[in-house]
């Protein structure tokens, strides 16, 4: 049975996003779902090309794909090569900066120090399990698109996850999911046209989660936002 809506005001769905990485089991409502995906699908696109194809994984191919994904991270633990650069190869030290702060802000509120490698590669393994998340969702794009096409299927991403929280629902965006461009591709059957950009976790957040409660910090808006008067 779909569950009822909550009626958030759009400021309260963005105030309330956040990236959860500790999920419950508690099961998601699949009609609900594509009632969503549906309609984020009316975010903007350059000239309306809904350049995104969205892939919904749950129920056994989310057992296969979780048990496929704890081998392949145990043979490789550094992924295949993605197919794009996630960040570009000479980040600013602005942007460096921000990289690490939060890095160091999820670690510290989990316990684990600078020195634990070996804690620290378990957490980033857990991307590949969803966090425990019961959905997973890919997004693919075709490769003759370029960054605008990217752009749109970035804003399809966040209306979608700003739906999410509208219904109760919690998700984590994961371009970590780029280092595994052809054992997802393979899972899903990705045509060759199309390449992978990123995957999301999707399901109820563990509210107890020391990782889903901490303060995740943003830039003051003078460092982004210029107003011309």
């Amino acid at each position: 049975m779909t569950q009822p809506e909550q009626h958030f005001s759009v400021t309260q769905a963005v105030a309330q996003r956040r990236s959860v990485r500790a999920f419950t089991d508690q099961p998601v409502d699949l009609t609900l779902l594509r009632t969503l995906i549906e309609r984020a699908a009316r975010a903007p696109s350059g000239g309306n090309l809904q350049p995104w194809h969205i892939h919904i994984v749950s129920g056994d191919a989310m057992t296969r794909l979780k048990t496929l994904m704890a081998v392949r991270v145990t043979e490789a633990p550094m992924g295949e090569c993605a197919e794009y650069a996630v960040y570009p190869p000479h980040l600013g030290e602005r942007f460096n900066d921000r990289r690490k702060g939060v890095g160091a802000a999820m670690y510290d509120a989990l316990g684990i120090e600078r020195g634990d490698l070996a804690r620290r590669q378990a957490v980033f393994a857990e991307n590949f399990q969803f966090f425990g998340a019961p959905v997973g969702l890919f997004c693919t794009v075709e490769r003759d698109h370029g960054p605008p096409q990217w752009s749109d299927c970035g804003m399809y991403l966040q209306t979608l996850m700003l739906l999410l929280v509208e219904a109760g629902l919690d998700s984590c965006a994961q371009e970590a999911w780029a280092l595994w461009p052809r054992t997802v591709g393979d899972f899903l059957r990705v045509p060759d046209s199309q390449m992978l950009f990123t995957g999301m976790a999707i399901g109820y957040r563990d509210g107890d989660a020391a990782v889903n409660n901490w303060s995740v910090p943003r830039a003051a808006t003078d460092e982004f936002a210029t107003f011309h008067q």
